[in-house]
């Protein structure tokens, strides 16, 4: 019943509102469940060797400690739908936050369930959503009372699963509750556990490079250091969330924390580092030039480098990390890095040109490497001839899978077509059906939102060829029927 009624939620939205008052009885009764617990020596343990509803751990010689785990699935079940109210509802949920966050605080050190701790967490970042409507006041005491307690759960979380959640939760925390949520106390002690889960990632990461030299190595041994590799790598994402959240928050206010754990990311920099580390690495690189502005040349001895060097690295997710951070620098980073940007240009036409550029594994570093490229162009341009690159940019058109990087290439071309550029629209308008034909292949091909101000100006144009009858209908003829039906569409709804 608890998790069909979520089911119900999710798919009635603010319509389930008026029935919480009918399940949040039996689903906070479940979600508080206290687990029955036993110390019994080795006699009393005979009794209970076979019954499957207990688990237990043997402390010491004659000792026994013992949990019931019968309940324990329902209460987790319980948590996660508490999340799914708090997530579905936003603020209709706001009347019963203040329960539910006193319920699930305490939950982040229950240590007999992951799957509590994972819902306990999660939920966090909903509630304080949830509760932004009571105002400023109580959206603080909520903090208050959560932010200690998260902070010390991802210093001390044992579970390397759990831990990831937790990290997740609070850089989503950050982004909710925005610049100074997180005080001078609380933001040192932030630093001091992520040095520590840097130090640590280090460490196992040479362990592993030892035991891959034992004796004892074999296959078996080599599965069970990819699956370490694997929770390193994804805890280190979850570093990168939170310096995204922080970056993404405070800006360049930021920089002087960040500063305290720059050895880390510059050691992720390195040469002799796996590629997931350089992904990684440049992620957070990426948000220092994007939200850091060009105080970020500072640290350009740390990333300049390896990030135009990875523009053309063999692995997918590393060159898509360094030609975002190409096209970011571009934007935000400033006229000091002008020259860096046109020694850019040819790494990135040498990926956008590769002869599997397009291939469904590297189609993502291909078009992260167009929005570079577009991105130079229009706001860091002073060291090259753009005029040479133009033609080439627009034989790359038309893009359609990145939802983040389209507006920003199809922008550019708006900004081009409606200043009439003549590399653009062609020796006497000769471009003007193959401009016709990207747009309807944007639009067939759904790569920008229906409400997008980019789409709006594409159709704008659109509607401006059509006031040459005669040419629109020759440009209209050469399209497929599902450019052409994708275009009538949205000129009719727009």
């Amino acid at each position: 019943m608890i998790s069909a009624w979520a089911r119900m939620c999710k798919i009635l939205g603010k319509e389930f509102e008026q029935y919480l008052p009918i399940v949040m009885g039996p689903v906070m009764k479940a979600a508080s469940l206290k687990p029955e617990v036993a110390l019994l020596d080795s006699e009393d343990m005979k009794t209970m060797e076979d019954d499957d509803a207990w688990q237990f751990v043997t402390l010491g010689d004659q000792q026994n400690f013992g949990i019931r785990t019968a309940g324990l699935e329902e209460k987790a079940t319980a948590c996660q739908m508490l999340v799914c109210y708090a997530r579905e509802l936003k603020d209709g949920f706001a009347g019963y936050t203040e329960q539910v966050v006193k319920l699930m605080v305490p939950l982040l050190k229950f240590y007999f369930h992951d799957g509590v701790r994972v819902a306990a967490t999660e939920s966090l970042p909903f509630l304080l959503e949830c509760a932004k409507i009571k105002g400023d006041d109580y959206l603080r005491e909520m903090w208050a009372f959560i932010c200690p307690e998260l902070l010390k759960a991802v210093d001390t979380e044992p579970g390397n699963d759990v831990l990831s959640e937790h990290m997740h939760s609070l850089a989503k925390c950050i982004e909710v509750l925005g610049s100074g949520c997180l005080n001078a106390e609380a933001m040192a002690e932030l630093i001091t556990t992520m040095n520590k889960i840097l130090k640590e990632h280090f460490e196992r990461a040479e362990g592993r490079h030892q035991k891959r030299k034992d004796e004892d190595y074999d296959e078996e041994v080599e599965e069970s250091l990819l699956d370490e590799d694997d929770e390193d790598v994804y805890i280190l994402s979850k570093i990168s969330d939170i310096v995204h959240a922080l970056f993404g928050t405070h800006k360049a206010d930021f920089f002087p924390y960040f500063e305290q754990l720059l050895p880390h990311f510059a050691k992720l920099m390195g040469a002799e580092r796996p590629w997931p580390d350089h992904q990684w690495g440049l992620c957070i690189f990426d948000d220092a030039l994007e939200h850091g502005g060009p105080p970020v040349i500072k640290y350009q001895e740390y990333f300049l480098r390896p990030l135009m060097q990875h523009i053309v690295n063999s692995h997918g997710e590393v060159r898509q990390a360094a030609a975002y951070g190409a096209g970011v620098m571009a934007q935000f980073a400033g006229p000091e890095f002008a020259q860096a940007c046109a020694e850019a240009i040819p790494l990135l036409m040498q990926v956008i040109g590769a002869p599997d550029s397009r291939a469904c594994e590297n189609i993502n570093p291909t078009e992260n490497a167009i929005a570079a490229v577009t991105k130079i162009c229009k706001y860091n341009s002073s060291r090259f001839n753009i005029d040479e690159v133009l033609p080439l940019w627009l034989s790359w058109l038309p893009v359609w899978e990145d939802e983040d990087e389209a507006p920003h290439i199809y922008g550019y071309l708006c900004d081009l077509i409606e200043a009439n550029h003549p590399l653009i629209l062609g020796a006497n308008n000769s471009n003007v059906p193959r401009l016709v034909a990207i747009i309807a292949d944007a639009l067939a091909k759904e790569a920008l939102d229906s409400k997008s101000e980019v789409r709006t100006r594409l159709l704008n144009i659109v509607r401006q060829i059509q006031g040459n009858g005669e040419m629109f209908n020759a440009c209209v003829a050469q399209l497929s029927m599902e450019q052409q039906q994708a275009l009538s569409c949205a000129l009719s709804s727009q």
